[in-house]
């Protein structure tokens, strides 16, 4: 009976190297000519050992695999450190491909000179495959699930501005078609419009806030302050049968966020709070220390002993769209509110909660060591420079005709352009003030515009508008920015800022030694 008794070393590993057929197993010269060549070679490659000993290992590589010239950095790496290995594309005798998973080993000689090197080769390519296919399965699946997402909020969206637009529509046709009603009754629809066009700015702001597209106000306040007054202001809303409690134990409360975001967010939480504790039970908003990515922070908790939230829901509650209250008693823009607001402000938000026992929503805000901002008051129409003259651009003709009547309101002597071809055209003939922009328009935008300007008028003061950016910056810097959509105050206020600000600039020109 044949056993391997009794021959060499060499032929048996010649023996071993011969029988498998599942790796291509060959040794290269130190140039890298293939001197060795097993059946696992051939069938792998599909070259005979005829055809390719002699033959330089680089014609198993793809192209643009030479043109990065892979083969001499194998070579050279395993030289040096001992060994290569890698997975990549290579190319049999037919011109196919296949994915491989290689090693190279140096062969050295007693004296450590190189000898040439060890070549190791497993064709993995159904692997791949069953990996690509996994992936593309994955992604398919993740795409599936944003179009669900997306198609829930679309609805929600579309749900919310319905009711909201039949309000403003009706209530303005109604005055249209009855022009002599009595100035009460008209009042009254116009009452009811505005605060209707409120709430859809409230919805759009949450929406910006939790794809933090939301511009931003930034101000430094004292939290404590801020909970104490907020609960002033809301606890009588709340109820007699809830109790509310202040723990205020945040050593030093100050953080820079945008107010309005902060109240909105306070706002939701406590509402969603109140709605779990239906028949009762105890608040608690509460400040503390904490810590933020290894630095100082403040965490506002809000905590409520109602009805809780199942585990199964929890893990949603800060989708924009996703509610746990009964059709009707919820938008299900709350929560997401506030994880775009913590978000923006460079914080975080996070929440627990237990069936029957209640729930604790935590805002966890960086804590800010800059000196406490002033509180802004309103803009006047005093403030303006009477006579101002200012160039409007707005392709809305609506939005254009209402910009220009609030800033003749504000005593400027307005000229309006619906594009920024026709805004230049104006520039050229006109000398002006300021000028004030809308960003999103068809063609030349309004950061296009105001860096055109700022090469043609160096100095001319530009106020931008816009919904969604957090700033505007463009090849010549930042840009000052209103944020949409704006009234007299907020447009006063703006134009004043900038005005105050471009006199303080050219003041300082004109001190600076020549």
């Amino acid at each position: 009976m044949a056993n391997l008794v009794g021959i060499s070393e060499e032929q048996r590993f010649r023996l071993l190297v011969g029988a498998v057929t599942d790796y291509a197993i060959y040794m290269l010269d130190p140039d890298g000519l293939v001197t060795t060549w097993n059946p696992g070679a051939e069938r792998i490659k599909g070259y005979s050992a005829d055809e390719i000993i002699g033959q330089h290992f680089s014609r198993f590589f793809a192209p643009e695999d030479l043109a990065a010239d892979l083969p001499g950095r194998a070579l050279r790496t395993a030289a040096r450190d001992g060994r290569f290995e890698a997975e990549g594309w290579r190319v049999r005798k037919d011109g196919t491909q296949l994915w491989v998973h290689a090693i190279i080993d140096p062969i050295v000689g007693d004296e450590g000179e190189l000898l040439g090197f060890a070549k190791i080769t497993r064709d993995i390519t159904e692997r791949k495959q069953a990996q690509d296919q996994l992936e593309e399965a994955r992604e398919a699946l993740a795409q599936s699930q944003r179009l669900q997402a997306l198609g829930e909020l679309t609805g929600g969206i579309a749900h919310d501005f319905n009711n909201l637009m039949t309000v403003i529509a009706g209530a303005s046709d109604f005055l249209l078609k009855h022009p002599d009603l009595p100035r009460d009754k008209q009042l009254r629809y116009l009452q009811s419009i505005a605060e209707t066009s409120q709430r859809a700015t409230d919805l759009t702001n949450h929406l910006l806030a939790f794809g933090r597209r939301k511009a931003l106000h930034p101000t430094v306040v004292d939290l404590g302050v801020r909970l104490d007054a907020f609960l002033e202001m809301v606890g009588r809303t709340l109820g007699s049968s809830i109790c509310v409690e202040l723990d205020l134990k945040a050593s030093d409360a100050r953080v820079e966020i945008d107010l309005t975001q902060l109240e909105t967010a306070l706002l939701n939480a406590v509402v969603n709070a109140r709605d779990a504790m239906p028949d009762g039970g105890t608040l608690t908003l509460a400040t503390y220390d904490c810590e933020l990515h290894g630095q100082a922070a403040v965490c506002i908790s809000i905590a409520d002993t109602g009805t809780g939230i199942a585990q199964d829901a929890l893990q949603r509650v800060f989708e924009p769209y996703f509610t746990t209250k009964d059709v009707g008693k919820g938008t299900g823009l709350g929560l997401s509110q506030i994880h775009g607001f913590a978000e923006q402000a460079g914080g975080r938000a996070e929440i627990e909660s237990v069936e029957g026992e209640g729930t604790v929503l935590r805002i966890v805000l960086p804590r800010c060591t800059k000196p406490l901002s002033d509180m802004p008051g309103d803009a006047s129409i005093e403030q303006l420079p009477r006579g101002l003259k200012l160039l409007l651009v707005e392709d809305n003709l609506q939005v254009r005709d209402f910009a220009a009547d609030l800033l003749e309101d504000l005593n400027c002597e307005v000229v309006t352009a619906d594009c920024g071809a026709d805004a230049l055209s104006a520039i050229a003939a006109h000398d002006f003030d300021l000028v004030f922009s809308d960003v999103v328009m068809p063609g030349m935008s309004g950061v296009d515009l105001a860096e055109h300007l700022a090469e043609l008028r160096p100095g001319l003061p530009i106020l931008l508008a816009t919904g969604y950016a957090e700033s505007l910056v463009g090849s010549r810097g930042e840009f000052t920015i209103v944020s949409k959509p704006y009234d007299a105050c907020s447009l006063g206020r703006a134009i004043s800022e900038l005005l105050a600000s471009r006199k303080i600039d050219g003041d300082r020109k004109e001190m600076a030694p020549s």
